[in-house]
């Protein structure tokens, strides 16, 4: 298990700043910079233990660090790791923690100044709240984090990111970016966007009626909306095709309740209920 000298996160938030609590509280760097765009967060990521230095100057904080985690919104990530390699000394190790890949890789890959590398990570992990004041020490233990390296892609780097994120408790799968894009268009942004529907469709006169099964339907609904914005206009294509399965799931249920068909609704439930009960908890 490598031990990192520095280690700078831009962004720290709730991924980026439970990624430097996780690395202080394991004692897996000396160095921990945070790096953001507002001195608030940043003293708060500071005060909490998450970071051991701040700067609100990206090129700064990316000078003397061996690895450069970037955890901003989807829409800023290929401008903060291009930033960042052009700062960062040889042989940096730059990721990020994107919600989306292809569209961020193939703006990246091959494209970095200077001799920093650039690997995709996506760590399946989070919550609706953000900010650092969410950010916890174990977020990342038994999770999954996606690496997503490219045919350019050094096998000393892709072996140096796994070690690094199994070191803060995940599980580290390694796949192509279009096929990430694929899964989690329907493993997680179309979730997003149902719960967002159902949020929005609710009458107002209705909320204080809602109970258990509402709220936790609805949870993810309650996210950054402009970071979800970006997410899926990132991944528009995949997030429309998951979209079309489930509105053609959707369909089906109407006509079963308008034509009476209990065994045709049955049958789509029974069907929900092999699928949720096969995940689990």
């Amino acid at each position: 298990m490598k031990q990192w000298d520095t280690v700078a996160i831009v962004g720290v938030g709730l991924i980026g700043g439970s990624i430097g609590l996780a690395l202080r509280d394991r004692g897996l760097a000396r160095n921990v910079v945070g790096i953001g765009r507002r001195a608030g967060s940043l003293r708060t990521a500071k005060r909490m233990g998450a970071v051991t230095a701040t700067t609100l100057d990206l090129a700064k904080g990316a000078a003397h660090a061996e690895l450069v985690v970037v955890c901003t919104p989807v829409g800023r990530i290929v401008d903060d790791v291009l930033a960042a390699a052009s700062a960062a000394q040889a042989d940096c190790l730059i990721t990020d923690a994107g919600s989306t890949k292809a569209e961020i890789i193939a703006a990246l890959d091959g494209h970095l100044n200077g001799q920093a590398h650039f690997v995709g990570s996506h760590p399946l992990a989070g919550s609706e709240k953000n900010g650092p004041g969410a950010a916890v020490a174990d977020l990342f233990v038994g999770r999954t984090v996606v690496i997503t390296p490219t045919k350019s892609t050094r096998p000393a780097d892709l072996a140096g990111l796994a070690d690094f994120w199994t070191s803060l408790g995940a599980n580290v799968v390694s796949m192509p970016a279009a096929t990430h894009d694929r899964i989690l268009a329907g493993a997680s942004h179309l979730p997003h966007l149902a719960a967002s529907a159902l949020a929005a469709a609710t009458l107002e006169a209705d909320l204080p009626w809602v109970a258990s099964g509402w709220l936790d339907t609805t949870r993810v609904a309650a996210g950054d909306a402009e970071l979800w914005r970006q997410i899926f206009e990132s991944n528009r294509s995949h997030v429309l095709k998951a979209l079309a399965r489930y509105e053609k799931t959707l369909g089906a249920l109407r006509r079963a309740l308008e034509r009476g068909d209990g065994k045709k609704l049955t049958e789509i439930l029974l069907e929900a209920k092999r699928k949720r009960d096969a995940v689990g908890s």
